[in-house]
């Protein structure tokens, strides 16, 4: 069996999903999805060059392939890697479908036959208790044991002028400069971060995501002033550029931090694990490198008894490939779930009710990811200008 064609398709939800396609000489093909970006979808076309014409199980060569032929276009990390990680999960794809085994029968079989899954919530309609409580309410009752909110940036001038990608919202992810919390923030986010575990109870767990906001100082006392609260963990406290700040909040922090969405392969993790600068790592799967990286990754970290966290901004494509190697890993904890404002999502692939069932995905018996894409629901929802694997 040979590699035939690489394709792609630009599905716009709450974030830009790109499909890839990985076609065989013998009819097979696998599916795939990289994080968004801009100039992913792009590389990926670059990228197929080097694998037409290849054998699709040698998933691992041919990534050392892309990656090394990438070189000089930045294949550390970024746009690059992304592509790259779309491209791989599509080969895992196709090479177990050609064997009729699930993925995960690939990557060392399984330890668990379901991933829990946390729903970010992002924040309340508005920075005031009731708004917070009530949207935690509503998420709990849908069956989810595990939340995520933004903590940062909630008061509305500390809002910066900020399109999110996916729909055109504005919202508050980046501080224009990075300004000391003050003391009525800082009450604030503690207020907020309260009435949502009052209106969840002890037994469901809650993490706060600060986006990479906040000095070490500023971190280690958000962390300090938010302890009672007890939480799953604090997410992201200070810019993703300095390994040793962020190992400063770490070893002063009274809460477990979780860091790693905004590093790549296990080179850009490596660091991060062998000195513990976080109590739990937090790789992006269809972003870090892919399934056997992502799968490397986890191992490294088990090493240092550090356990993992998978990011996932995901349609059912990346989201169901990364639980085939999530079962995989020893160390897993939880799986991100960012798409309670996407109605659809579930509709992209065939699937026999909801991928996501009281807060947990059951992996598939059947061969490759263990779904099909539905090219309906893909075609409606297409990013302006794009075609379907055309």
């Amino acid at each position: 069996m040979k590699i035939s064609d690489v394709r792609t398709a630009s599905v716009r939800g709450n974030f830009e999903w790109i499909l890839v396609r990985v076609y065989s000489d013998e009819g097979l093909t696998g599916l795939g999805e990289c994080y968004w970006g801009a100039g992913v979808e792009a590389v990926v076309h670059r990228l197929k060059p080097l694998l037409v014409g290849e054998d699709p199980q040698n998933v691992d060569w041919l990534y050392q392939k892309m990656i090394r032929g990438m070189s000089g276009a930045g294949s550390t990390g970024g746009t690059v890697v992304a592509a790259v990680s779309g491209v791989e999960l599509a080969l895992w794809d196709l090479k177990a479908r050609a064997l009729g085994t699930p993925i995960y029968n690939l990557l060392g079989g399984r330890y668990r036959s379901r991933i829990q899954v946390y729903a970010d919530c992002g924040k309340g309609a508005e920075p005031v208790p009731q708004a917070w409580a009530e949207l935690a309410e509503r998420v709990v009752a849908q069956g989810y044991a595990a939340l995520k909110f933004d903590i940062d940036n909630i008061r509305p001038d500390l809002f910066a002028d900020h399109e999110h990608v996916g729909t055109g919202r504005r919202r508050g992810w980046v501080r224009a400069q990075q300004q000391p919390i003050s003391n009525k923030e800082m009450d604030l986010m503690v207020t907020l971060a309260g009435a949502v575990r009052e209106a969840i109870g002890p037994d469901v767990d809650l993490a706060l995501d600060c986006h990479w906001s906040y000095s070490p100082r500023d971190a280690i006392s958000l962390a300090r002033e938010l302890a009672p609260l007890r939480l799953k963990w604090l997410e992201d406290p200070t810019p993703p550029d300095n390994i040793e700040a962020l190992k400063r909040v770490t070893d002063n922090s009274p809460l477990p931090i979780c860091s790693g969405e905004n590093h790549y392969t296990r080179h850009g993790l490596r660091t991060m694990i062998t000195t513990h600068a976080v109590d739990i790592v937090h790789p992006d799967i269809p972003k870090v490198g892919g399934l056997l990286e992502a799968k490397k990754i986890a191992d490294l970290a088990d090493l240092y008894y550090i356990p993992i966290a998978a990011h996932n901004v995901s349609s059912p494509v990346g989201t169901m490939a990364a639980c085939h190697t999530c079962a995989g890993m020893r160390n897993f904890v939880v799986m991100e779930f960012h798409c309670l404002d996407v109605p659809w999502w579930n509709d992209l692939v065939m699937a026999d009710g909801p991928l996501i069932r009281e807060g947990y995905i059951t992996l598939p018996e059947e061969p490759g990811l263990g779904l099909e894409l539905n090219g309906d629901v893909a075609r409606a929802h297409l990013s302006e200008g794009a075609t379907f694997f055309e």
